[in-house]
C-alpha cells in the first residue's frame, strides 16, 4: 500500500516538473508595465502640420437644422446640454463684438467643429483613437471621456490668425480621421467639401465669410497666445478689421 502511494506521490512531482517550465509565468507575477512613449511634437510644428485650402463654413451654438446642416447644434458631440451650458444662442448676426448681443456665454465662443469622433456610439473610445491622436495617452482620463475636446486649433486666413478650441464635430463626417490626424483632404460633401466649421467670434476676428479657404493646425496649450481666445470674458466690443 505504501510502495503505491509513493509511486503516485513521485507520478505528481514529475507531471510538475514537466508543467512548470511550459508555464509562461508560474508564479503569477504580474507582467512588466507597458511603457508608452509619445512625442506628438510633429503634430504641432513645421510645414506638415497645416491642414492648407480647407473651405471653411461657420456655424453656432444652437443652429437649428437646415440642407447643408442636418445635425441641431443644440448638443454638440460632446455636450448634449451645449447650448445651456453655453448660456444660450450664439446668434451669428446679433453680436457685440466677438460675443453674443444678448448675453455673456459661460464658455469660450472662439470654437471649431472638426471631421472626427474619438468616442464610438457604444460610448467608448473608437479603436484607432489610441494609435491615431498623437496626445491620446497625455490627456487619457478613463474610457469615455473625449480626448479631442477643448484641444486648441490654431486658423489662418489672409495674412490674419485666430485660435480656437475643437468643441463638436463635423461638418458631415465623424471618423475621418485621416484627415484631421493625417494628410488626406477633406470628403466630398454638399459644402465645397468644407473640412471645418468656425464659429461666428472665429469668424469675425478673421474676417471671413462662410466658403472661404483657411489654413489650420493643432496648437499646444502653453504655445496659444493671449487674445480674445484666452480672455474673452474681457473681448473687444468692437472686431479688429
Amino acid at each position: 500500500m505504501q510502495d503505491r502511494l509513493d509511486a503516485a506521490h513521485e507520478g505528481l512531482l514529475e507531471n510538475r516538473r514537466e508543467a512548470i517550465p511550459s508555464l509562461s509565468d508560474p508564479y503569477g507575477v504580474p507582467p512588466a508595465a507597458t511603457i508608452v512613449v509619445e512625442d506628438p511634437r510633429e503634430h504641432f510644428r513645421g510645414p506638415d502640420a497645416w491642414h492648407r485650402n480647407v473651405v471653411a463654413t461657420v456655424f453656432w451654438v444652437g443652429e437649428q437644422p437646415s440642407q447643408n446642416n442636418p445635425t441641431p447644434n443644440v448638443a454638440s458631440a460632446w455636450d448634449q446640454n451645449w447650448q445651456e451650458n453655453f448660456g444660450g444662442y450664439d446668434h451669428p448676426d446679433k453680436r457685440r463684438g466677438y460675443l453674443p448681443a444678448d448675453f455673456h456665454p459661460s464658455l469660450n465662443p472662439f470654437y471649431v467643429a472638426l471631421p472626427y469622433n474619438d468616442i464610438g456610439r457604444d460610448g467608448r473610445h473608437r479603436p484607432e483613437a489610441q494609435s491615431v491622436i498623437p496626445w491620446f495617452w497625455e490627456d487619457y482620463r478613463g474610457d469615455g471621456i473625449s480626448v479631442c475636446k477643448d484641444r486648441w486649433v490654431f486658423i489662418h486666413h489672409e495674412g490674419k490668425v485666430c485660435f480656437a478650441q475643437w468643441e463638436d464635430v463635423g461638418p458631415f463626417t465623424t471618423d475621418h480621421w485621416q484627415y484631421v490626424f493625417g494628410k488626406e483632404s477633406p470628403r466630398p460633401n454638399r459644402n465645397s467639401n468644407a473640412g471645418i466649421d468656425l464659429s461666428p467670434a472665429v469668424r469675425d476676428y478673421l474676417g471671413l465669410r462662410s466658403g472661404q479657404q483657411v489654413e489650420w493646425r493643432f496648437i499646444q496649450d502653453r504655445d496659444v497666445p493671449r487674445g480674445p481666445w484666452r480672455s474673452w470674458a474681457d473681448a473687444p466690443l468692437n472686431p479688429v478689421r
